[in-house]
């Protein structure tokens, strides 16, 4: 898997995203920071991929165990304002929704945050090299 970027000419900061074949997925940074503010910031897609892989992971589980979950709703709220100390808090609110007892939402809470993207976040130790091209 990788992921391309290239800086959009018309665009102050934009880039360009083409993921696995997925092409034409834009990010962008806010005006009050020098973008033009037309698509999603890098933290937005950060928070973005977690509350897809929590929705995600508690539907396959409801999946595999034959519940009537009919859809996932997930909220997403940042607070990055102690993110230059090294804190970055997320606040999730899902609702389950479909004939389910409180203790099958309540086990789909709990599945939610074994989801990768979670534990990728929370427990591992993460090794970026960057490196130009030749």
């Amino acid at each position: 898997m990788s992921i391309r970027l290239r800086s959009e000419r018309d665009g102050q900061l934009r880039e360009r995203a083409t993921i696995d074949g997925f092409e034409d997925l834009l990010v962008d940074v806010p005006e009050a920071y020098g973008g033009d503010g037309l698509a999603p910031d890098p933290h937005d897609y950060f928070d973005l991929s977690l509350g897809a892989c929590k929705a995600i992971t508690a539907r396959m589980y409801a999946r595999r165990k034959g519940w009537p979950l009919e859809s996932v709703e997930v909220t997403v709220s940042r607070d990055e304002r102690d993110e230059a100390r090294g804190v970055y808090r997320l606040e999730v609110i899902m609702s389950f929704h479909g004939d389910l007892d409180e203790t099958q939402r309540e086990r789909l809470e709990e599945i939610s945050d074994k989801c990768p993207i979670h534990r990728l976040m929370t427990t591992s130790e993460v090794e970026i090299t960057t490196r130009r091209s030749s």
